[in-house]
C-alpha cells in the first residue's frame, strides 16, 4: 500500500513539475511572481507533498527559488547569469570541436549528426519544438564526441539551465532554416579536420542564436507585463 500511494505521489510530483515548467516557459508565471504550495496544490487539486516534491526539484534548476517563511518565487529573470551560461557553453564546445578535429578516429561518433542535419531541404523537419530537442542533441553530442565525460556532465548542466529561453530561438521558420544550414557548415567544417573554420562558424551560430533568443524574450516579457496589468474587461475588448 505504501509502494503504491508513493508511486502515486511519485506521477503527482512529475505531472505538478511539468505543469509549473511550462507555466514558467510560457510566462503565465513570471520572473518574480511569489506563490505559495497551499495555491499551487489548490489550483491543481493535489495535496501538497508532490507540489513541495516539484517545486524542490524546480529549485534544484535554478527555476524557482525558496523564501523561508514567505513561500516561493519564480528566479527573477538575470540576462546577466544567462549570457555567462553562454559564454562557457561556447568555450565547451570550442574546445571539443578542437578535440574532434586533432583526433580523426573519433569523426565516426558524428554519423548520426550528419545524417540528421546534412540533409536536402525537402527532408528538414519544421516543427519548432522538435528541432529545438534536435538541437540541443545536436550541441551534447558535440561535445560528448570528444570523449571528456567531466566536460560533457558540466555542459549537460548547462544545456538544462538554459532550455527555458533557448527554445524560444525555434518560434520562426526562418530560425529553424538557419539552424540547419550552420549546423551543416560546422560538421562539414569538422568532419575536414579544419579547426579555426569550425570554431568559428560554432561561435557564429551560438552568438547569432543567443541574440535572437534576447530580443524575443524581451519582447515576450514586455507582452506578458503589459497583459498581466490589463483589466480583464480590456482583454476581453481586445479579443472580441
Amino acid at each position: 500500500m505504501n509502494t503504491r500511494a508513493g508511486k502515486k505521489t511519485e506521477r503527482l510530483a512529475e505531472r505538478i513539475y511539468l505543469q509549473l515548467k511550462q507555466d514558467m516557459f510560457d510566462f503565465r508565471l513570471m520572473p518574480g511572481d511569489r506563490f505559495s504550495e497551499n495555491e499551487v496544490a489548490e489550483r491543481m487539486g493535489v495535496s501538497r507533498t508532490p507540489v513541495r516534491e516539484a517545486l524542490f526539484r524546480l529549485q534544484r534548476e535554478t527555476f524557482v527559488d525558496v523564501l523561508y517563511r514567505s513561500g516561493w518565487q519564480v528566479k527573477p529573470f538575470d540576462f546577466k547569469y544567462f549570457e555567462e551560461l553562454y559564454d562557457v557553453r561556447t568555450v565547451l564546445e570550442c574546445a571539443a570541436v578542437r578535440k574532434l578535429c586533432e583526433h580523426g578516429g573519433e569523426l565516426s561518433k558524428l554519423d548520426n549528426l550528419v545524417s540528421q542535419w546534412c540533409v536536402e531541404k525537402p527532408q528538414r523537419l519544421s516543427d519548432g519544438p522538435v528541432v529545438s530537442g534536435m538541437d540541443e542533441h545536436f550541441h551534447e553530442r558535440l561535445v560528448e564526441s570528444a570523449g571528456n565525460n567531466q566536460m560533457a556532465r558540466i555542459h549537460h548542466d548547462l544545456t538544462e539551465r538554459l532550455r527555458i529561453i533557448r527554445r524560444l530561438d525555434f518560434t520562426s521558420p526562418s530560425r529553424v532554416e538557419a539552424t540547419y544550414n550552420e549546423h551543416q557548415a560546422v560538421l562539414e567544417a569538422i568532419l575536414h579536420r579544419q579547426v579555426e573554420q569550425a570554431q568559428l562558424l560554432l561561435c557564429a551560430h551560438i552568438e547569432e542564436s543567443r541574440n535572437e533568443v534576447r530580443k524575443i524574450t524581451v519582447h515576450m516579457l514586455h507582452e506578458a507585463s503589459v497583459r498581466a496589468e490589463l483589466p480583464a474587461s480590456s482583454i476581453n475588448k481586445s479579443d472580441g
